[in-house]
């Protein structure tokens, strides 16, 4: 080959490498039609990209003649099996070029098609020309493959998280046999709860991201219920501090993004062994409701001592077996997703499960039958909230019944659920606290509720973020806050109207003691 010729070929390379990195660099797959009519505009030839050894034309430049491929049918079949790796023959008064792409049957064949015989500089830019398509998708192939990767260790990740949040560690373990995360060797966690753009939660986790799909000795995972939020399970093993996070750790990279990003907040439960990880997840969702307020938008949570805690242990227990027993012949799915429903909107629960809304929907209505209550009401859901949680913090055999059985309202009379629910809507201003009681008579609907206090919506929702900040519970996101509200509010009320009748009327003060404590 002269220099001229070198010179030639040598230029039309450099086309042909700039052609592919435009395709490589723009992210959409390789698109075999601009490569063909890049090489027809080079060499002089018709060409054409033959998928597979039925003969199936996957792209072809305008003047091809499709009728050859008939023709030629019998050689691509021996090109496409892997028989032959080139040929070249004439068909229809064509000189004709064939080459197979790839290393894996059944191969793509690039046939050129010209009426004059081409010159070894056109062959050899016709022979590249398939060397960049078979890099092309091979690349597209390792894209596929790598996001393919990525989404089932999303599932992985989602499924021990589930696992977790349903107090089974072991399941966890079982389901990721041979890949056990880290996180599942540890002792204690505390779950951070991050809110960022949706976009940014997911590069946030790619990032962090090891060659296991998991993130070193904890997980991230991308809530599938508020796309806003990146749950984060960090191992407390090494925190001594009680901070929150391990000193260079994956909770002080979290804290580092918070300060970066004026959009970013982070709520930080406290430490929990694995099997309290639901526990943990709520205490963060408190404490992300806080964050949003404050100066650092980063919180910890410091709850006071739950209700449950402080009612008659036994009456209660008596209590809330008597009002979740129907649940015990229900399916398990069943239970689970109620237990979901107290703790996240219905279209919430179905996206966390994977699960129709229809599906959600028949689940609830079953469980409501059996409960004799409407789980659409916000103090129902309060009512079973708090006996789920008397259930789940007294593990034990079903305590002897030897007394007639109390209701609610004779637990909440006590002088420790008074003075806890004083010490809880005690950061909360007399406005706030009107709010929100209207907010509640009207089943949480603001619209209503401004209605009623003859303000707009908008000054409704205020005074509702300002009390999830004040009192450090999630009101509008997950709601899990809601329920400490509806027995604190109740619990004062009702003291509030006794001791009225008892101004009123003396001679009914020894007719209310309740239980006591």
């Amino acid at each position: 080959m002269g220099d001229t010729g070198a010179q030639w070929q040598a230029g039309q390379l450099d086309g042909l490498l700039r052609e592919a990195k435009r395709q490589a660099c723009r992210g959409a797959g390789p698109d075999a039609r601009e490569i063909l009519d890049w090489l027809h505009r080079q060499a002089d030839v018709d060409v054409a990209l033959v998928g597979d050894d039925a003969g199936t034309v996957e792209s072809a430049t305008a003047g091809f003649p499709g009728g050859i491929v008939r023709t030629l049918a019998p050689l691509l079949a021996r090109l496409s099996s892997g028989e032959l790796g080139a040929a070249a023959t004439e068909a229809d008064r064509l000189y004709v070029r064939c080459e197979a792409l790839g290393a894996y049957a059944p191969r793509p064949v690039l046939v050129a098609a010209s009426r004059s015989e081409p010159t070894p500089e056109a062959l050899a830019l016709v022979s590249h020309a398939g060397s960049v398509i078979t890099l092309l998708h091979r690349a597209q192939d390792s894209d596929r493959a790598w996001r393919g990767y990525q989404h089932k260790a999303r599932q992985v990740r989602f499924a021990v998280l589930q696992a977790l949040l349903a107090g089974e560690p072991t399941l966890a373990r079982r389901m990721t046999t041979g890949a056990v995360p880290p996180l599942l060797e540890a002792d204690r966690l505390r779950v951070h709860l991050l809110h960022c753009p949706s976009a940014d939660r997911d590069r946030i986790a790619q990032a962090h991201q090891d060659r296991s799909g998991y993130h070193g000795r904890d997980l991230m995972v991308q809530c599938p219920a508020i796309k806003e939020h990146l749950i984060c399970l960090i191992t407390d093993d090494e925190d001594a501090n009680g901070s929150g996070g391990r000193p260079h750790g994956r909770g002080e990279a979290l804290r580092r993004l918070v300060r970066d990003n004026p959009r970013y907040a982070l709520g930080i439960s406290g430490s929990h062994p694995l099997n309290a990880t639901a526990a943990a997840y709520i205490q963060a969702a408190h404490a992300l409701a806080a964050a949003r307020t404050t100066p650092g938008r980063v919180a910890l949570y410091h709850g006071q001592t739950p209700l449950e805690s402080v009612l008659p242990r036994r009456p209660a227990l008596i209590w809330a077996r008597d009002l979740l027993r129907p649940l015990d012949s229900l399916p398990r799915i069943t239970v689970d997703i109620t237990r979901f429903l107290m703790s996240m909107p219905r279209s919430a629960v179905a996206r966390l499960l994977d699960l129709s809304r229809n599906t959600v929907t028949a689940h609830i209505s079953r469980a409501e039958g059996a409960l004799s209550l409407d789980l659409a009401d916000v103090r129902s859901r309060a009512e079973v909230h708090l006996a789920l949680a008397l259930t789940s913090a007294c593990v034990g055999p079903e305590p002897g019944n030897h007394h007639p059985p109390l209701t609610l309202d004779d637990l909440l009379r006590t002088e420790r659920a008074a003075a806890w629910a004083q010490t809880f809507l005690r950061p909360l201003r007399a406005t706030h606290r009107r709010t929100l009681q209207a907010w509640i008579d009207v089943n949480t609907d603001a619209q209503r509720a401004a209605h009623s206090l003859g303000i707009s919506r908008n000054t409704v929702r205020t005074h509702l973020r300002t009390a999830e900040a004040l009192l450090g519970r999630d009101l509008l996101t997950t709601g899990t806050g809601i329920h400490d509200v509806v027995h604190a509010l109740h619990i004062t009320t009702a003291r509030d109207h006794l001791s009225t009748v008892h101004n009123q009327h003396p001679e009914l003060s020894t007719m209310h003691g309740g239980p006591k404590a």
